[in-house]
């Protein structure tokens, strides 16, 4: 049967300009009329679409069922040949990734805004994923942003609904349709990975004194947890909670961290549980968290590398090279310098990232923003890292007659490599037009050297600290030769502590501002200082912080949105 194709005249719009994370507004917003056929047909003008195979999948969030039909017409009116897509419209972020690789797709369309709120009131997201499964490049979302502007048509194929909720091959019009398992490809990537025997085997040993918890917060990886810890570990339902994905999430934030994954946190201390975790909307976060123990994503990503034999697939291929966004702090690279590997220093976003593990040079990486990976796809995995910790906890049991728990593993590390004190300040939807002069302020404080080789004192101490630089980072890219600029404002200080000041583009409105605070602290230093918590070890710091950016002022808010 044949379907005929439809040509809709149109107008484009503005502001839809895709970053990193794809294009993120409003639902409202996506719900104009032509407005999401637009930006849909912009990417499909911007690909060679004619015969290529495409992964639709997402974190269910609100409009997305609707959305995916609306790929569907557009995609197979314009050429595609075939569409693999996850049951239910359900496919993580990183089991998107692995499904684009698994089957030399020609790139992906994913329906998240990842951390963000969704419901009919709150946000939603198009991303396209390139070839390689990560996000797509600059030049690639730059085309698509100028197809956005000069629009004038979009095509559809007249055709009924596809049923996503059948696993199996159907066809569309001209175009094929696989629908798929959301987690069975992904389930059979871990296990390629980690050494699951081991991981059971010390679960079931130790299923009274090492209690997990995974909390979906109603987002994407509810069912990818049930089918690992359930399904592969033997573990029981109780080591679930909001794990039924839910358009609204729930009514929650689903973002993993100590203020929004309250409901993990609560359980946790109420109940002892040793081993918590946490991932976030579309599954490319992670939190981990036990009774007493925070692992904060910098840390995090800094012992995986140091106990990276513990993990089959890093025995077995070795670590190539290491590697963290500029804000996170720098443990990591104290591990790559201990283990004589290549580490790199990069702006935040995933796809600088790829461009490293593309050319063989790097193997671990992660984001202070609750975002740790390595080079099994090209997107951070939350419930990879999860998965990660659980081996290493497994491991360094195997001989030990003692419970080696998470504040062990931490303590460990301290005394090896010593501790980076880090906090990250959230500023969220505030005016732009005060965050923007926040930026102006330090730019004009870096094109006059004024701050240099000032002292500044905390109120509530006295402890004086001394500016010794003050830069904006940059970035050339030593595979593809591009440049970065403009990734973020740094302040040093002569005792090696350092402040990032950044303007975030995850937001569907107003402006984010981030604040983050490292300050390093030796081995030598003993056990004591090198468990201060972390809002002690950095208090100073952080008045210091605030008051030579002047940001209070800038932003009119005396206290962040969220603290990490």
């Amino acid at each position: 049967m044949s379907f005929p194709i439809k040509e809709i005249q149109t107008k484009p719009f503005e502001g839809q300009k895709p970053g990193t994370s794809g294009l993120r507004k409003r639902v409202k917003v996506f719900q104009q009329e032509h407005y999401t056929e637009n930006f849909i047909q912009a990417i499909f003008d911007s690909i060679a679409v004619k015969d290529s195979t495409l992964v639709i999948g997402g974190d269910g969030r609100y409009f997305s069922p609707e959305t995916v039909q609306t790929i569907l017409k557009i995609g197979s009116a314009n050429g595609v040949g075939k569409f693999i897509v996850g049951k239910d419209a359900i496919l993580s972020t990183p089991a998107a990734s692995n499904v684009i690789r698994k089957y030399k797709a020609t790139g992906g369309i994913l329906l998240t805004a990842s951390h963000n709120p969704g419901g009919p009131n709150a946000d939603f997201g198009i991303k396209y994923n390139v070839s390689n499964g990560g996000p797509a490049p600059e030049n690639v979302t730059n085309q698509i942003y100028e197809k956005t502007k000069t629009i004038k048509s979009y095509k559809v194929l007249e055709a009924p609904p596809v049923d996503l909720s059948k696993i199996g091959e159907f066809t569309y019009g001209p175009t094929k349709v696989s629908i798929i398992d959301s987690v069975a490809d992904y389930v059979s990537l871990l296990e390629s990975i980690f050494d699951f025997p081991l991981i059971k085997k010390f679960l079931h040993d130790h299923k009274s004194d090492f209690r997990v918890l995974f909390d979906g917060l109603h987002g994407v990886t509810g069912p990818y947890a049930r089918a690992l810890l359930v399904g592969s570990f033997g573990l029981s339902e109780d080591s679930l909670q909001n794990c039924t994905p839910l358009p609204d999430f729930g009514g929650g934030h689903p973002d993993p961290n100590l203020t929004y994954a309250h409901t993990l946190v609560e359980v946790v201390e109420k109940k002892g549980i040793e081993f918590g975790a946490a991932s976030d909307g579309d599954g490319d976060r992670n939190m981990i968290y036990g009774k007493g123990a925070f692992v904060t994503p910098s840390d995090s990503v800094a012992i995986i590398a140091h106990h990276a034999d513990a993990i089959p697939y890093f025995k077995k291929g070795g670590v190539k090279g290491l590697a963290r966004s500029m804000p996170t702090s720098k443990a990591v690279d104290l591990v790559a310098q201990k283990k004589g590997l290549e580490y790199f220093e990069v702006p935040t976003g995933w796809k600088f990232f790829g461009n490293l593990m593309d050319a063989g040079r790097l193997s671990i990486c992660g984001e202070e923003s609750f975002g740790t990976g390595s080079d099994h796809i090209r997107e951070k995995d939350g419930i990879w890292a999860v998965i990660a910790w659980l081996n290493i906890i497994a491991a360094v049991n195997q001989n030990s007659s003692k419970l080696i728990g998470i504040n062990d593993i931490l303590n460990e590390f301290y005394s090896i490599y010593g501790r980076s004190f880090f906090s990250r300040y959230d500023y969220e939807e505030v005016p732009s037009d005060g965050a923007n002069a926040l930026v102006e302020h330090l730019n004009k404080a870096l094109e006059s050297g004024s701050l240099n080789n000032t002292s500044h004192k905390a109120v509530s101490s006295s402890k004086e600290y001394t500016v010794s630089g003050l830069y904006n980072f940059e970035y050339k890219d030593p595979i593809d030769h591009s440049v970065s600029k403009n990734q973020g404002q740094v302040i040093t200080f002569s005792d090696g502590s350092r402040v990032v000041f950044r303007l975030s583009g995850t937001g569907s409105q107003g402006a984010t501002v981030r604040m983050y605070v490292e300050r390093y602290v030796g081995p030598e230093a003993g056990a004591a200082a090198l468990a201060e918590p972390a809002a002690e070890g950095l208090k100073s710091l952080i008045e210091v912080a605030l008051e030579i950016s002047k940001l209070k002022e800038f932003l009119g808010r005396d206290e962040p949105t969220v603290i990490t």
